[in-house]
């Protein structure tokens, strides 16, 4: 039970400052949003569900398209933001509630998730994306994964964390560890479709793309973390200085390299 709260206080940080985590957070690519489309192949009017919209980082990719979406969002804050996204897209519906205990009062030809199926309790959530979807629908989990292309860069900001004793938060871009950490049926969203989800058919892409930040633009997106949000502000404020000092000293500027990953799978007739 601690354990889930801690993991539902950590959701809701995000809800904090819904604007900053807007701004900083990339959206998906063009190609990952068509093949999830081509994938689910939805009959016209058919709806699709987002659950975990946040604020409408993909709900605009998919909305643009036509396809009538409803989101499933948990916290008031982002909502509030994704309402504002949406103004003018009528076949766009918010709806505020947790996936666990939402009732839908329709069957949907698509369930996707953006950044946000793992806060979702895993005791029910493939039990609740089968009773929503229609036989056959598909479900569409993506993640944007993060890194730094100068290694050299990334074992200076690492160090900048040593020296506030603070470890590098897990899944963040300074995380070490490869990401995505498992690729096709290897990959445990791979395995809980399978086994726990009842679904079948899945497929497993990859989609490489690369921006550049600027020192304030990379402490935007490092406060859009969870595990950076966690921190108290006096040493988390202390870290970020140093950080950005850090990228400026470096040439002013820092490459990123962002693996999404996406995972396919069909719901049984």
């Amino acid at each position: 039970m601690a354990t889930e709260e801690h993991d539902r206080e950590r959701r809701q940080v995000f809800g904090d400052d819904a604007e900053q985590y807007d701004t900083a957070r990339p959206g998906y690519p063009d190609r990952l949003v068509e093949d999830v489309l081509d994938f689910a192949a939805l009959p016209a009017g058919v709806p699709a569900v987002e659950v975990g919209a946040g604020t409408g980082k993909a709900t605009l990719a998919f909305a643009a398209r036509g396809t009538p979406v409803t989101c499933v969002e948990p916290d008031a804050r982002m909502a509030r933001v994704l309402r504002s996204r949406c103004t003018g897209l009528p076949h766009v519906a918010v709806e505020v509630a947790d996936f666990e205990t939402w009732r839908p009062d329709r069957a949907y030809g698509l369930l996707y998730c953006a950044q946000a199926w793992h806060w979702v309790d895993p005791a029910v959530r493939w039990a609740r994306a089968r009773a929503v979807l229609r036989p056959g629908g598909a479900v569409a989990l993506f993640w944007n994964h993060w890194d730094l292309e100068d290694l050299r860069l990334a074992e200076r900001l690492t160090a900048v964390h040593a020296r506030y004793g603070l470890a590098v938060p897990p899944y963040t871009i300074l995380d070490p560890r490869p990401r995505p950490a498992g690729r096709g049926p290897r990959a445990r969203q791979w395995r809980e479709m399978e086994a726990d989800g009842g679904f079948a058919g899945m497929e497993h892409r990859l989609y490489e793309s690369a921006h550049e930040r600027s020192p304030s633009g990379l402490i935007e997106l490092l406060a859009s973390f969870s595990g950076y949000r966690a921190l108290p502000a006096a040493p988390r404020d202390r870290l970020f200085r140093d950080v950005a000092r850090a990228v400026e000293q470096d040439g002013g500027s820092a490459g990123v390299r962002v693996t999404s990953s996406l995972f396919l799978a069909r719901s049984r007739a």
